[in-house]
């Protein structure tokens, strides 16, 4: 979208010149190449690579450094601000912070280093207006996105990453592991009669119980280890650098935290895994478990 729109207004810039200096060449070729590229990476229908979203960021930035230098006049170069900002917001949306200030930090070196090149009179005070109004929005965006993906990968009533984070993580630890040739361990972990706790002492206990018992595994789990909510009183973990019999002496640790019991079960990563095939194993292990009566 940021490059078809750009590519349009380019075209619009091309067909109708506000100077007799405007580089009309340049718009028409600037405005075919963000129809372009928007075209490209809206089609076919897929998810952008990481690789593609970083070359598109740069790529923008560095076309509105050539857009500034080819300005004829500080009107033209200051009316590239909105594009600026367009940038550095698109990184701090979908980029990492640090990738986001990268990227908002090219846009204002290329896009100063144009205006500079150019040298029309009149441009620097509105510029650097400009370029302090973009470093703010960026910085209040890359807080802004980073706070709407912590709440939405977190399990409100425990804090513990959700499913969909938590399976997005450990597939990320997954292909990892297979790449390094190093141990990784997955647990499930279900609390035994949590229903009777709500039945006999209400949801509100229940609620409380799930947060006692997380807060006591976080406690006790490493920096790297992964803990998440699968589903209402099932919990996974995912621990890196842990073959199955670490990992079933850490669960013997996280039993210890808390008296009331649950029953697990434990699978390590296979080369060829995916993370379905090495959770269903945990799974299996967890009911064998559960139908022979053996808890944490």
């Amino acid at each position: 979208m940021l490059y078809a729109v750009s590519g349009a207004l380019c075209c619009v810039g091309a067909a109708l010149p506000m100077d007799r200096d405007t580089p009309v060449a340049l718009l028409w070729l600037l405005g075919a190449l963000g129809l372009g590229v928007g075209a490209g990476l809206w089609w076919p229908a897929r998810d952008a690579r990481t690789w593609e979203l970083h070359a598109a960021v740069a790529l923008a930035s560095v076309l509105v450094g050539v857009l500034a230098w080819r300005s004829a006049t500080a009107v033209g170069i200051v009316g590239l601000g909105p594009a600026l900002i367009a940038v550095g917001l698109y990184a701090a949306h979908f980029l990492p912070p640090p990738a986001a200030r990268a990227h908002a930090g090219l846009a204002l070196l290329s896009g100063s280093a144009g205006a500079w090149a150019a040298e029309p009179s009149g441009f620097l005070t509105p510029w650097v207006v400009l370029v302090a109004a973009t470093v703010v929005l960026v910085e209040v965006q890359v807080r802004l996105a980073g706070q709407l993906r912590t709440a939405a990968g977190t399990d409100p009533l425990t804090g513990v990453a959700n499913r969909r984070a938590w399976e997005e993580q450990a597939s990320r630890h997954l292909a990892r592991a297979v790449r390094s040739g190093e141990p990784l361990s997955f647990a499930l972990l279900d609390l035994d009669d949590f229903k009777e706790v709500n039945d006999r002492e209400g949801h509100s206990a229940g609620d409380d119980l799930l947060r006692a018992l997380t807060a006591g595994w976080s406690r006790r789990l490493r920096h790297a280890d992964l803990l998440g909510r699968y589903g209402g009183d099932e919990f996974v973990l995912c621990l890196p650098a842990t073959d199955e019999a670490a990992a079933t002496e850490l669960l013997a640790q996280l039993a210890a935290t808390h008296p009331f019991t649950w029953t697990c079960g434990v699978a390590t990563a296979r080369p060829g895994d995916s993370l379905p095939e090495v959770l269903a194993r945990a799974d299996e292990q967890l009911y064998r478990r559960k139908r022979s009566g053996r808890t944490a």
